[in-house]
């Protein structure tokens, strides 16, 4: 429903802010450098949100005679902002993590890191389940794209819980590499909404072995 569509961002984002906060925080205090660049993650999934909120909004208006097939593309161009933004976050994050690899000045953060970490994994995974539900009843590629974010936010918290408890009971490497992992898995996802989007702003056809796969069903 059209009210879902606009309750499932304004929910994102208030999660988005609530997580950011947390790993942030907690990132800091107990001397995590994953967790804190996965706080950098979310803070990059509030601008993300506030982009498919505006897009949803703008999609929502009815064609004129300047746009006559209407504003519903406009989601792919958020869908490639969003992607645009794990892109450059994520490169950010490989660079800082490699010099500190590099470098070796790393250090076993507290423990405390890791229940952060777990607290997050859920959430995002929950967050995840919901937009996803919305996105495809409502056939919107903004929400979709917001859902796998929250995915790939679930999946990099994963790792850091991980490398927090790898780092305490004696490889303190370890939550480094976590970061690292993360940025790469980030990095990828944002290449392939970018990617997705692009083929949906072209009108892309469906590929031709589904198309005859689909033929000879229907014969």
């Amino acid at each position: 429903c059209r009210d879902c569509r606009e309750e499932v961002v304004w929910w994102a984002f208030t999660a988005d802010i609530c997580m950011t906060l947390f790993k942030g925080v907690l990132g800091l205090m107990s001397g995590s450098v994953a967790l804190v660049a996965d706080s950098l993650h979310s803070g990059a999934d509030m601008v993300a949100n506030a982009v498919t909120q505006l897009s949803l909004k703008i999609s929502n208006k009815p064609a004129d005679e300047r746009y006559p097939f209407g504003y519903g593309n406009i989601q792919y161009i958020s869908s490639s902002i969003v992607g645009s933004l794990l892109l450059i976050g994520a490169s950010f994050l490989m660079y800082g993590s490699v010099m500190k690899l590099i470098s070796g000045t790393y250090e076993a953060p507290s423990i405390f890191a890791a229940v952060g970490a777990s607290v997050t994994v859920i959430v995002n995974e929950l967050m995840y389940r919901y937009q996803i539900c919305v996105g495809n009843e409502n056939n919107s590629p903004a929400i979709i794209a917001n859902a796998w974010d929250n995915r790939s936010d679930a999946i990099s918290s994963a790792a850091v819980m991980v490398g927090v408890i790898a780092s305490v009971i004696g490889f303190p490497i370890a939550d480094t590499i976590a970061a690292i992992g993360v940025s790469a898995l980030v990095g990828r996802i944002g290449l392939e909404l970018i990617g997705t989007s692009i083929h949906g702003l072209m009108d892309s056809s469906v590929d031709t072995e589904l198309l005859h796969t689909a033929w000879q069903v229907a014969m």
